[in-house]
């Protein structure tokens, strides 16, 4: 796997790789590293998930031994994502009905990012992302929540006998009806334990 860099390397580096297990690892080692170097206030934990699956969409979904392109630029406060490659077809999250773990990169990349999105080009198309600078002790938080909510959907849509494709933010506002139906039958205040949980996220925030 080659790398090139554009004319300011403290902004902008271009990592050119073919999608297989083994450069994927390469790819996110390459990326840490070079945010390292960069010094960006971002944690590297978070972004070499964000890395992998979007390297990982590319094998799955391209095929094995594709050629991509990772470009990584410090844009101010957030760092940009993309993944270049030739295939047209633009990747779309799964619903709760797929069994599988498709679309489950989707749903991280969502997750961790503030902004995200897809785009043809003249060659195929780009996945990219955005991610604040600031965030660090949160990313763990969103991907348990992901994963959370996830496995919500997955039980829901079996309770039910049908998918549904609310999406994520919907899935949200039920599960956490559920728990304060939860608290209240276990003899709790449902308004403590939202203000409990909303001052929590808020001196959290404030921290971050």
């Amino acid at each position: 796997m080659s790398v090139s860099e554009a004319t300011d390397p403290c902004l902008r580096c271009v990592l050119p790789f073919e999608a297989a297990p083994g450069e994927v690892v390469l790819l996110r080692r390459a990326a840490a590293k070079q945010l390292a170097m960069w010094g960006t206030p971002v944690a590297v934990d978070e972004a070499e998930v964000i890395v992998t699956e979007l390297a990982t969409n590319v094998f799955k979904h391209v095929g094995e031994g594709a050629s991509a392109t990772l470009v990584l630029e410090w844009r101010y406060d957030r760092l940009r994502l993309e993944v270049h490659d030739r295939s047209p077809v633009l990747p779309s999250r799964k619903t709760a009905d797929c069994h599988e773990e498709c679309g489950r990169g989707l749903h991280l990349i969502a997750g961790f990012a503030m902004d995200w999105g897809a785009v043809l080009t003249a060659v195929g198309k780009a996945v990219w992302c955005e991610v604040p600078l600031s965030m660090r002790k949160g990313c763990r938080r969103i991907e348990r929540a992901v994963e959370a909510l996830e496995r919500y959907q997955r039980a829901q849509a079996g309770w039910q006998g049908r998918s549904r494709d609310g999406g994520l933010a919907e899935s949200a506002v039920e599960l956490i009806a559920d728990l304060l139906h939860w608290t209240t039958v276990r003899g709790h205040d449902p308004d403590d334990i939202l203000d409990r949980a909303q001052m929590r996220y808020e001196a959290e925030a404030d921290a971050a």
